[in-house]
């Protein structure tokens, strides 16, 4: 479910390393029921350097039990699956920088107009009582 029933999430996109050097990432990844299956968060990967360890910074098991699927159709993306009996995991590994694609954009595109047409729907249906916001301390 998107916006309005839920609040959008929106990872953030690396550019090109301007050193040239690749970007070391670790991604926090929880599994439902011993099983995670989705796409990492970056693209462009070198498959070779893909850990996945029960333990941040490459600590507690080392997990062998997962698979990486690249989709013929945008071949810079990784899926990958994980089984395990641990709550999380973390996964590991290098990359250049990501492609920006249309479908990015299409996302945020969409999540946009789901605001705004929230906000006239408000506006045209709310009540406003005149209260106000407070930030907790």
């Amino acid at each position: 479910m998107a916006y309005p029933n839920k609040i959008d999430v929106f990872q953030e996109k690396l550019n090109k390393n301007p050193t040239g050097n690749n970007y070391v990432i670790e991604e926090r990844i929880a599994l439902v029921a011993g099983v995670y299956e989705g796409l990492l968060n970056h693209d462009n990967i070198n498959n070779s350097t893909i850990q996945v360890y029960s333990g941040s910074k490459l600590t507690g098991d080392k997990l062998t039990n997962w698979t990486l699927t690249i989709p013929s159709d945008t071949p810079w993306r990784g899926l990958i699956k994980i089984f395990s009996s641990v709550a999380e995991v973390y996964v590991t590994y290098e990359t250049p920088g990501d492609t920006v694609e249309a479908d990015d954009i299409n996302v945020l595109q969409t999540a946009v107009t789901a605001t705004q047409t929230e906000i006239e729907r408000y506006k045209t249906n709310g009540l406003i009582d005149g209260g106000s916001f407070t930030r907790g301390v």
